[in-house]
């Protein structure tokens, strides 16, 4: 929403999913008239309302290894909004192989990270988080979604605009139960298998 109001041209939404009645507690896009609707036709929706002079272009399908070419293709900028880390590795090895910057994020309950990926430039996901993590359910208060999504809109329009410093090789984390932040540095793998060789 922040990206639409601010005036990004162009912003591509890749989501496959329905909208549940839990979603609502954090996914602020949309609304219970829209239960069972794709969650990237209902984001259009809204944030087309907001900002008529803007494109939105809703892709309704899973990311896979097969498809990132056709999902994302050539974009300025990949953010990651996800909920797994087995999807979060595909963009992570799509943003690689084009050398497209990623914005990292992620939350569970009332703690949060987010980072700012730039191959070959930086350490990429792999590096700080090696493999996949497991599929499983987590516990996510709505807010600490707010916190994390308006700061990576920040690092979106500061690289975007040029403007300000990204969190290059830096994992910010985010306390909500204590309201402290923490800033951890990010070291490059020499030997990883997706930016290991990359120069």
């Amino acid at each position: 929403m922040y990206l639409a109001v601010a005036g990004v041209g162009t912003i591509r939404i890749a989501d496959c999913g329905t909208l549940e009645l839990s979603n609502l507690n954090r996914q602020i896009l949309h609304d219970d008239s829209r239960i069972n609707k794709n969650k990237a036709l209902s984001a259009q929706e809204t944030l087309t309302r907001l900002n008529p002079e803007i494109k939105v272009e809703p892709v309704a399908e899973e990311i896979t290894d097969a498809n990132t070419e056709a999902v994302i293709g050539t974009v300025d900028l990949i953010v990651d909004c996800l909920d797994n880390f087995e999807t979060r590795q595909i963009l992570n090895k799509y943003a690689v192989k084009t050398r497209t910057p990623l914005i990292h994020a992620g939350v569970y309950g009332m703690r949060g990270q987010i980072t700012f990926i730039k191959p070959p430039e930086t350490p990429c996901l792999w590096c700080m988080h090696t493999g996949t993590l497991p599929k499983t359910l987590f516990p996510i208060v709505g807010a600490t979604a707010g916190v994390i999504g308006c700061l990576e809109a920040l690092e979106a329009l500061k690289y975007l605009s040029g403007v300000g410093t990204n969190l290059m090789g830096r994992m910010l984390i985010w306390d909500g139960s204590t309201m402290e932040f923490m800033e951890l540095p990010q070291k490059k793998i020499p030997d990883c298998p997706v930016c290991g060789e990359m120069k």
